[in-house]
């Protein structure tokens, strides 16, 4: 079935396209060799792939995607998804993108799928053969097509660059994903926010240029209507971020877990300290704008004066650009994307799995100020929450065993309940519960002796 996938008659393409296609199979196929072989064997990727997917599967094997990995039941299903699919700002969008994409597509035997602006699928358009072969290698409403989830693949790409892409066959970095092609597109706010993403998907035809151009001159098409909207809407004009500058164009920010925090810029990474990460991510989360005296609380309720509110905010612009930060009060002018709001974003859709594999750590661990100390907590109390909240053994498993849940009894106690009394799993859990059963009850003694 996954064939049909193809659609329709055999393309008529150009020896030379063709060749250039067989080349390229040849040498990923290669690379996924390599791949196999792991280690060293890992050094020899480079040459064999096109740079952007190079550097994709390299992100791949450091996020412990798996290439051999099967489709499961993970994602948002049934009324979950079509709650979060309808409340979804691309929702006003589908009547165009129908017109403009969907249809001609569906004739020609391609199928279109609609992204939210994590990579997760809202719908899945065409023939319904077609739209059952993408099911069948994972192409299915409600899953995650993030490259953090199931590594490079055009729609993940477009999440991570914010750029118009395409990906053949065997450069996926799944195996189960190496009989198509797809070519994606993304689609922003007026005020240059990713939305989502477009992505037509088939056999090899979907390799040539005029598909990416149609994908793209759709999305444009829906950015228009975005910005019509909002005009109609008595907000005036918008003013975009400048699109042309990549440094503006697209920020990222990523401060959970035990590493130094990184910042995208243009979709390259660098370090930067954990003040500037703390500003940026306060600024994040109070887009109304926040005064001199107010972000130097949230950073210090000690002794944190205006000038050195004032030093450490022209540090910063030097570092991400004098025009992404306004003053007075001090403001993003453009979107900054946080993996603390993605994590938030899989929450709010349910997909606890998800959000706990994008959980690597606490919000900047080392950080003692308020603001972030709330944000922190605020995170890890939602989490915590939510996997209690679903008897779902691998999602447990996994919490109990991440540093912030491994003394968690709770949790513990929940992962028993979904192991066979029988199986040697429940003796372990049962002895580690005990273990922690023992501490608090000496630690109860203890704070007795204490007080008394």
């Amino acid at each position: 079935m996954v064939s049909n996938l193809a659609g329709g008659r055999p393309p008529r393409q150009a020896s030379e396209s063709g060749a250039q296609l067989g080349a390229l199979e040849a040498y990923a196929a290669q690379a996924h060799g390599f791949l196999s072989a792991g280690g060293e064997q890992l050094t020899q990727l480079a040459g064999l792939l096109r740079p952007l997917v190079l550097e994709s599967w390299l992100r791949s094997v450091r996020g412990g995607v798996d290439p051999t990995d099967v489709i499961d039941g993970r994602g948002l299903r049934g009324a979950d998804l079509e709650r979060y699919r309808d409340a979804h700002p691309i929702a006003a969008l589908m009547p165009l993108i129908d017109k403009l994409l969907v249809q001609d597509a569906s004739q020609a035997g391609l199928i279109v799928t609609v992204a939210d602006q994590f990579g997760r699928v809202l719908s899945v358009h065409g023939h319904p053969e077609q739209v059952e072969a993408a099911a069948e290698i994972g192409l299915r409403e409600g899953d995650d097509l993030s490259e953090r989830r199931i590594g490079t693949n055009a729609v993940g790409l477009v999440v991570r660059t914010g750029r118009a892409t395409w990906i053949h066959g065997p450069e996926h970095f799944l195996h189960r994903m190496h009989q198509i092609t797809g070519a994606a597109a993304p689609v922003h706010e007026p005020d240059g926010r990713l939305i989502g993403v477009l992505m037509i998907a088939g056999g090899m035809r979907v390799a040539k240029p005029e598909i990416l151009a149609l994908v793209k001159a759709a999305a444009t098409a829906a950015e228009m209507d975005l910005v019509l909207r909002a005009m109609r809407a008595g907000h005036g004009t918008p003013v975009p971020a400048n699109r042309d500058d990549d440094e503006q164009a697209r920020l990222g920010l990523d401060v959970l877990g035990l590493g130094q925090p990184q910042l995208s810029i243009a979709g390259e990474r660098v370090s930067i300290s954990q003040r500037h990460a703390e500003i940026l991510l306060l600024l994040t989360e109070h887009p109304e704008g926040l005064g001199a005296d107010h972000l130097a609380l949230l950073l210090d309720d000690t002794d944190l004066d205006n000038g050195t509110i004032r030093a450490a905010m022209s540090r910063l612009r030097s570092v991400i650009g004098a025009s992404v930060v306004g003053s007075r009060p001090y403001r993003l002018r453009v979107h900054v994307a946080t993996d603390v709001e993605e994590l938030r974003a899989a929450l709010d859709s349910g997909d606890t799995a998800s959000a706990l594999r994008m959980y690597t750590g606490p919000v900047l661990p080392r950080s003692s100020a308020p603001g972030i100390c709330d944000i922190r907590d605020e995170l890890r109390t939602r989490l915590r929450s939510a996997v209690l909240a679903v008897p779902d053994a691998a999602v447990l498993r996994r919490w109990t065993s991440c540093a912030e849940g491994r003394d968690d009894a709770a949790a513990w106690a929940a992962y028993r309940a979904t192991v066979d009394r029988d199986s040697p799993l429940y003796a372990q859990i049962e002895a580690k519960i005990r273990v922690l059963d023992r501490r608090i009850g000496a630690d109860a003694t203890q704070m007795q002796r204490f007080g008394s």
